[in-house]
């Protein structure tokens, strides 16, 4: 079945077509595009199990399966569009198609009455695609393939509804903050070819320890490099400002986003380039820093949002956070367990904030009102009327807070471990340690009041739209009910000793980063009584933070947006996202649309171009056009004239 893995490939492919012909030809057939477009993914999602299960029982970990032959240019340079099957990328074909095939359920429900339906489903499907390429490429031009798939993808879904300019612009951005990063992945492509002259990852990895040393120059820039495409996709400091834009699409594509797809392709590439970062021990530390920051900073702007969604969106820029911290304390295993956890709890999170937006629209239309139904100020007292989505979203809150037994605890609780570790090397570890518990802890808080301010208290929408309040259809609870077991069971695939478990994903995954880890030093053991320290401070901080979230946001009363008073001090940086969109729209954004209208456009296009270029042109030939006419009288006598005078001019001339 390896062999036959372009199926995976080939059946969303199928859907994204076949649903594209019927948006043009028959929009309303939903419940045509309805089976393509799940039922695709139901396909996908039994060759990705079909895959791993054969790649489980053979004693090969790593096949190439080479489609044809793409860039047969040169001896030196001959690329297949070949695809690679080993045991980092079986685990990610389960879980784009698995977790990415349930989002494609829950939108049957969310999305059916809109009139993009078989639109938005092709764009759906293409988007799986795309990520499966990035995940199968078995070198970096057929993975970049893939990359720039999603990120075009990502523009069309954001843009979905292209007729309020607020989204058509956040998916404008989303697209242009990409392309910064998947520049320093062209730049990274060209280093490698100069310098190994191969692209393959297998040839990157073999050949980069052969010709590079560890802490020269090369692998140094070409890591850098590749985490720069990284910090775009992944949205890391300071790429990071698309993500939470993103949320101006259809909930069910930013849980696709945020859970399965998009933005785990940095983590991968890293993870999938490993052989590279550990020759660059200082890439290594940017990484590590870079995603330390990232989680903290985005954790406390979550404290102060109210858009539900917004809240969800710097939750997910933290726990990527979270996973570059696990990746670049050479935590590999650590890093892609948490990537699997977090899709299960996030796109638990997303589907089930979607019921909630997709409740709330629909009492508030009933009863006629404006208010704006993902500020969760209009909201409270959900539980009673969506107990489902009340209790499933409450088990991925405490996933993503880190209490145990839940899936994210022990994801979070390798990587902290993994950073603390490392501290013993270089004490920046220690620093990244206590920039990830804080982080814990205030992931904690903000996900408690969210909580707290959907589903407690009084409803705030208004009496005439609380009698409109209802669960969502089981073709969105489903889902949601799946996603909830993953979550709570998810920790079994990577339990670690302390737990009973035998750390079964670290086993899977070493074929994949042995190379790597054999240019680096082991992680330092922790002494059982420090780890359980470390063990009972994460527990601590969850705890904490969840009580905390929940005390101080009840205590007072709740007022809805049209009343609440202005943010002051702290509170108004958080809310207003520390100004750091402003500050780019100032530096950025402000000089190239100055450069673009007043330089190119005003003075090249307008004066040099049209004025002298093009209108100069046409003045020279009307002035010529002109002395012609006036030449052209009628009169012999001043032809003659002319015709001596000008015979005089040229013997003159050929006399000299």
């Amino acid at each position: 079945m390896i062999q036959l893995v372009w199926l995976a490939v080939l059946f969303p492919l199928l859907g994204a077509v076949i649903n594209a012909a019927l948006a043009f030809r028959r929009p309303m057939a939903k419940t045509a595009v309805s089976i393509v477009g799940v039922g695709v993914m139901a396909a996908a999602f039994a060759v990705a199990l079909a895959v791993f299960r054969e790649l489980q029982q053979s004693p090969v970990a790593s096949y190439s399966v080479v489609l044809w032959h793409w860039m047969p240019v040169t001896d030196r340079l001959s690329i297949d569009l070949a695809f690679q099957v080993d045991h980092l990328s079986s685990v990610m074909l389960l879980v784009i198609t698995g977790v990415g095939g349930l989002i494609h359920l829950f939108s049957v429900g969310y999305m059916r009455s809109d009139p993009g339906y078989a639109r938005y489903f092709a764009y759906l499907n293409l988007f799986i695609v795309f990520m499966l390429v990035l995940v199968l490429g078995a070198s970096l031009p057929v993975s970049f393939i893939g990359w720039e798939g999603v990120g075009l993808c990502s523009y069309l879904l954001i843009g979905f509804w292209y007729e309020v300019d607020a989204n058509s612009n956040a998916g404008k951005k989303a697209f242009l903050a990409n392309r910064i990063g998947d520049f320093g992945v062209l730049i990274a492509m060209f280093l490698i070819w100069w310098s190994l002259g191969t692209l393959d990852f297998t040839g990157i990895m073999m050949q980069g320890g052969a010709h590079w040393s560890r802490g020269s120059t090369m692998p140094l820039l070409v890591a850098l490099f590749l985490f720069l495409g990284c910090t775009g996709k992944s949205a890391q400091i300071p790429l990071y400002v698309w993500l939470p834009d993103a949320m101006a699409g259809p909930t069910p594509v930013s849980a696709l986003i945020h859970a399965a797809t998009m933005v785990t392709a940095g983590v991968f590439l890293v993870v999938r380039t490993a052989a590279v970062f550990t020759l660059a021990p200082v890439a290594l530390e940017v990484v590590a820093v870079v995603g330390a920051l990232t989680a903290f900073f985005a954790a406390t702007i979550g404290l102060r949002q109210y858009d539900i969604k917004k809240v969800l969106a710097y939750s997910t820029v933290s726990q990527l956070g979270y996973m570059f911290l696990g990746v670049g304390t050479t935590a590999f295993a650590s890093g892609i367990f948490h990537l699997i956890t977090h899709a299960f709890f996030k796109a638990l999170l997303f589907l089930g904030a979607g019921s909630v937006i997709h409740a709330m629209h629909h009492a508030l239309h009933h009863a006629h009102s404006h208010a704006d139904p993902q500020d969760m100020r209009n909201m409270g007292g959900l539980r009673r009327a969506m107990p489902w989505t009340f209790a499933l979203m409450g088990i991925a809150t405490l996933a993503i807070a880190g209490v145990p037994p839940f899936a994210g605890f022990f994801s979070k609780d390798e990587i902290l471990g993994a950073a603390f570790a490392r501290g013993s090397e270089h004490p920046i570890y220690y620093v990244c340690w206590a920039l990830g518990l804080a982080a814990a802890l205030m992931t904690a808080f903000y996900m408690s009041r969210l909580v707290a301010m959907t589903f407690f208290g009084k409803y705030r929408g208004g009496e005439k739209s609380a009698e409109h309040l209802h669960e969502a259809p089981w073709v969105m609870t489903g889902p949601l009910v799946i996603l909830a077991i993953l979550t709570i069971g998810g920790g079994l695939i990577n339990l670690p000793h302390f737990a009973g478990g035998s750390s079964w994903l670290e086993h899977w995954l070493a074929p994949v980063v042995q190379v790597a880890m054999m240019m680096v030093t082991p992680t330092p053991e922790i002494p059982s009584g420090m780890e359980t320290t470390l063990i009972a401070l994460a527990i601590v901080a969850a705890v904490t933070g969840l009580v905390g979230g929940y005390v101080l946001t009840t205590r007072s009363s709740i007022v809805t947006p049209e009343h609440a008073p202005e943010e002051r001090g702290i509170w108004s940086l958080l809310y207003h996202k520390y100004y750091v969109d402003e500050v780019y729209h100032r530096l950025i954004v402000d000089p190239t649309m100055w450069l673009s209208r007043r330089a190119l456009w005003q003075t090249v296009d307008a004066f040099l171009i049209d004025r002298i270029g093009v209108g100069g042109t046409a003045r020279l030939a009307e002035g010529l056009g002109w002395l012609g006419s006036r030449l052209q009288n009628g009169q012999v006598a001043f032809y003659v004239t002319m015709f001596a005078v000008g015979a005089v001019l040229i013997l003159r001339t050929l006399v000299r």
